[in-house]
């Protein structure tokens, strides 16, 4: 059994609409995957209606997360936190999402006109144009970036040259304190995990100190297996997973073309995404027609 818990698709940051990347998974022989785009639900109907046969999804999002600094190691820092199986319906973690989702507009616009102040010829229009519909982000001003030349690659724009968090571009956006979005993940029936939280090319990462805190709040996993951690840095969250009694997940952070990552490169382990699956009270997994 295949399962990969973390991807984007057009309604955030990926390149895929929801219908293609369900497809894509299929074919890339995934028995689960889960939808997770920033900040928002907006692809979750479209892949379920696409959803084919053998495939199940996972609904989810990845929520944009900052510590007010009382965290043990981690002032200020930004985190993404991992959503499975809430009800988007319930009323504060959807007014919240809908807070996060509305900030990226005027962000975005102040990181084109920081690139602009630095000599980099990127338009409103066509970051705009990039995104679609989808929550605008920093990969669209990156894809942009590409375009002119300026950066061989999207990742060479997350960097403290352009637009990591201390980046000369960088405008930090709103963000959920990590420990209310646990509460409000939980209080929607929801699962949460810690994104990708020791991927040192991305910048700053949290502590395990302050992991250990959120632990004590209710998280319930770390993502382990992510391409942006190496052999030696999932071996030690594996270990810190363990001590803390979280869930150890895998994913590929797939986002289409606009990344190097494939559908299914990590995975999760059966048993850790049944355990998912029974604390989640708020939605179900739903398998495609004979899945």
């Amino acid at each position: 059994m295949r399962i990969d818990l973390h991807t984007h698709s057009t309604a955030s940051d990926g390149t895929d609409t929801p219908a293609e990347l369900v497809r894509n998974a299929a074919a890339a022989g995934l028995d689960v995957v889960a939808l997770t785009d920033h900040d928002g639900t907006g692809g979750h109907a479209e892949a379920l209606a696409a959803l084919p046969a053998g495939l199940t999804l996972v609904t989810g999002a990845e929520i944009s997360c900052r510590f007010d600094g009382t965290a043990v190691g981690a002032p200020g820092l930004s985190v993404h936190m991992l959503a499975y199986l809430f009800d988007p319906r319930e009323p504060e973690l959807a007014r919240e999402l809908d807070l996060l989702r509305d900030d990226r507009v005027p962000r975005a616009r102040a990181m084109v006109r920081k690139l602009n102040e630095l000599g980099v010829p990127v338009s409103w229009e066509r970051v705009a144009e990039i995104a679609g519909d989808g929550a605008v982000g920093r990969p669209h001003l990156a894809t942009a970036m590409v375009e002119l030349g300026v950066i061989g690659t999207v990742s060479d724009a997350f960097t403290s040259e352009w637009l990591a968090g201390d980046g000369r571009a960088y405008v930090a956006k709103h963000e959920l304190d990590p420990f209310d979005a646990i509460r409000l993940v939980k209080a929607a029936g929801g699962v949460t995990v810690l994104a990708h939280p020791l991927a040192l090319k991305r910048g700053a990462c949290v502590s395990e100190g302050a992991i250990a805190e959120l632990a004590s709040a209710g998280l319930d996993g770390v993502e382990v297996d992510h391409m942006d951690h190496d052999a030696a840095t999932r071996a030690r969250l594996r270990g810190l997973a363990a001590d803390l009694n979280l869930l150890p997940t895998g994913s590929s952070d797939y986002h289409g073309s606009r990344k190097t990552c494939r559908l299914g490169e990590y995975t999760t382990d059966p048993e850790i995404y049944g355990e998912i699956t029974r604390r989640a009270t708020g939605a179900f997994p739903v398998p495609g027609a004979g899945g």
